[in-house]
């Protein structure tokens, strides 16, 4: 495993980060195997959110780190104030409200990176950044970042926590991959995939603003599971309306010619295009078995040129594989 750093997280924190979606389910035991087991391969870094499971995910994670005794040793990421069937929560007494809730769920007096899982861009920035700078100060949270927001408004976010000497957001996590998101999964996902994220990636790069990029392989797409000839046997597949089209096809075919030239696995190298970039990248990944984590770990080792990055993204016809 390699390891980062994120500002205010006092622990390393592992390039590869665990999703925990997944949990609890119908066989908790099963996943907290799994936990195990890749807390085992140096992953010390678990993805959570308020929202998943209504609040049984946290409650099954908290169960596993507690049980093991090594709240002192993992990072979790935290995720709150996502917008419910009712109305949108990005506000000062919901980030409070959902902060408290997950702190009771885990049964731990910290959060280690927390993150607002959406954005309301009708709200302004002031009240939000004040409200999570409350909890920075009063130790529940120790670093703050957000998830699917835009880059501009991160950069007025952190204007005027700046301003004021408050604590700015130091994490953005967006969905990046090798392939352009076509279609939003859910509602107010935001990616940087693509041509179209271009100024955004160099925003971050110009920052040094760590990025945890979420569905790092395209939901599926691009798990080496895909591929031309069974196409109509993945249709139902959420992965299929998202990022299924004819230039994601190319890149995906050339992320199997590099793979196999270099002795690798698609996902290895599809995630290996992620770690290479010249940003601070931190891929959350969400394998279902120990044997799927230790099989993506070798992307860590593999380096790409500038020259192969560019040619896996389109922007060359030049082979340099």
């Amino acid at each position: 495993m390699k390891y980062g750093n994120v500002p205010g997280v006092d622990k390393p924190v592992s390039r590869i980060v665990q999703g925990t979606v997944m949990t609890p389910g119908d066989d908790e035991a099963r996943w907290h195997d799994l936990f195990d087991a890749v807390y085992e391969l140096g992953c010390n870094t678990f993805d959570t959110a308020h929202v998943y499971g209504a609040g049984e995910n946290e409650r099954s994670v908290g169960r596993w780190i507690n049980s093991r005794g090594i709240r002192d040793k993992v990072v979790i990421v935290g995720k709150g104030a996502h917008h419910n069937a009712d109305r949108k929560c990005v506000t000062p007494y919901d980030i409070t409200a959902h902060l408290h809730d997950s702190l009771a769920r885990f049964q731990t007096g910290y959060i280690d990176l927390y993150l607002l899982h959406r954005d309301d861009q009708s709200v302004p920035v002031g009240p939000i950044m004040e409200a999570l700078n409350e909890h920075l100060s009063a130790g529940r949270i120790k670093a703050i970042g957000a998830s699917n927001w835009t880059a501009r408004r991160i950069a007025d976010a952190n204007a005027y926590a700046i301003e004021r000497g408050m604590t700015p957001f130091v994490v953005t996590s967006p969905q990046y991959s090798l392939v352009e998101m076509l279609e939003e999964p859910w509602e107010g996902c935001i990616s940087i995939s693509g041509p179209q994220g271009e100024s955004e990636r160099a925003w971050y790069l110009d920052k040094k603003m760590a990025v945890f990029a979420w569905s790092s392989l395209a939901g599926g797409f691009l798990s080496g599971r895909l591929t031309r000839d069974n196409l109509a046997q993945h249709e139902e597949e959420l992965y299929y309306r998202c990022y299924v089209n004819e230039t994601n096809l190319q890149r995906l075919d050339r992320a199997r010619e590099a793979a196999s030239a270099k002795g690798v696995s698609v996902p290895q190298l599809a995630l290996a295009y992620v770690l290479n970039q010249p940003l601070d990248v931190f891929a959350l990944v969400a394998p279902v078995t120990a044997r799927e984590f230790e099989d993506i770990l070798p992307a860590l080792e593999l380096n790409l040129s500038p020259e192969e990055l560019a040619w896996l993204d389109l922007e060359t016809d030049v082979r340099v594989v």
